[in-house]
């Protein structure tokens, strides 16, 4: 049987996040320290003193959320994984725990993502809303048949629990209509943004730019990528999948059953925050979690 690692994306942040394990430990100190300088700000006075809006910058909260998944997997005595994934973001810090990203060069990439998402949201207003209670099928093809402007299924989480996302209008229209097939609630989400839709493409060339001038390894073991909840271990599958996952839906629901089918019966979450041990729950009750 095999462990598998996981880490969480953006939303798990905290005011304080990562200040107790800076504080006990030598080498969370380095990181942290090696995060400011290669950002040129102190991501680290923000992430212990900020408040939870000044969190909810873009390009605070995707770095920090990273720095801290980092930090707190290398901290653990736990030995390597046999396989990682990470939610969204969460994928570059799956990307350095498997060793296919140095940890400078996934922080710089998770800062370009993060400005480049920034200027896609500004360009393409957008929101997201949480969908309960109905199958991810159904989910899909509601949203493929609303003609009122872009939405799209994008996080498909756990059995019954979807996050689309769209166009304000388009979302605000079409939560009503999956109540009326049966969902126990639709509602909006304060994000700001249309992740993982069609509204994130004007991002994807700044981050294609970032990509392709970064040195991807061959990891020592498989990441199951958001995209196609495939284990990839060649390198350049990972870059284009990397890029895809902008647009694409984050398939959590179907990454972990895959990896539970390809033996893993351990899941560690590494983070701020410990919702992806509770989606796993869902998924599959009888993994251990950890």
């Amino acid at each position: 049987m095999a462990k598998a690692f996981v880490f969480p994306g953006q939303g798990s942040q905290f005011p304080g996040m990562c200040k107790d394990l800076y504080d006990a430990h030598q080498e969370a100190r380095e990181l942290c320290q090696a995060a400011d300088r290669l950002l040129g700000f102190s991501l680290t006075d923000v992430m212990f003193n900020g408040t939870a809006e000044d969190l909810k910058q873009t390009k605070v909260t995707q770095p920090a959320v990273f720095l801290h998944s980092v930090v707190a997997q290398r901290l653990m005595t736990i030995e390597k994984p046999d396989m990682v994934a990470g939610h969204s973001l969460g994928e570059f810090s799956a990307l350095v725990a498997c060793g296919a990203l140095r940890f400078e060069d996934a922080l710089l990439l998770v800062s370009a993502r993060a400005q480049a998402m920034q200027a896609a949201c500004e360009a393409n207003p957008g929101t997201m809303a949480a969908v309960l209670g109905l199958p991810d099928e159904q989910v899909d093809e509601i949203c493929k048949n609303h003609k009122d402007g872009v939405v799209v299924a994008a996080n498909f989480n756990c059995p019954d629990q979807i996050v689309i996302s769209g166009e304000e209008e388009a979302i605000d229209a079409i939560c009503p209509v999956m109540k009326e097939a049966g969902a126990r609630r639709a509602l909006r989400l304060p994000v700001g943004g249309a992740f993982h839709s069609p509204l994130m493409a004007p991002a994807a060339e700044d981050l294609a730019k970032a990509i392709n001038k970064t040195e991807f390894h061959k990891p020592f073991c498989p990441i199951y990528q958001n995209v196609t909840a495939q284990a990839s271990v060649e390198p350049e599958i990972i870059r284009e999948n990397l890029l895809k996952q902008l647009t694409a839906p984050v398939r959590w629901t179907q990454s972990v059953q895959n990896m539970i089918a390809d033996g893993a019966n351990e899941f560690y979450e590494f983070g701020p925050g410990d919702v992806l041990k509770g989606l796993i729950r869902k998924i599959n009750p009888d993994v251990q979690v950890g």
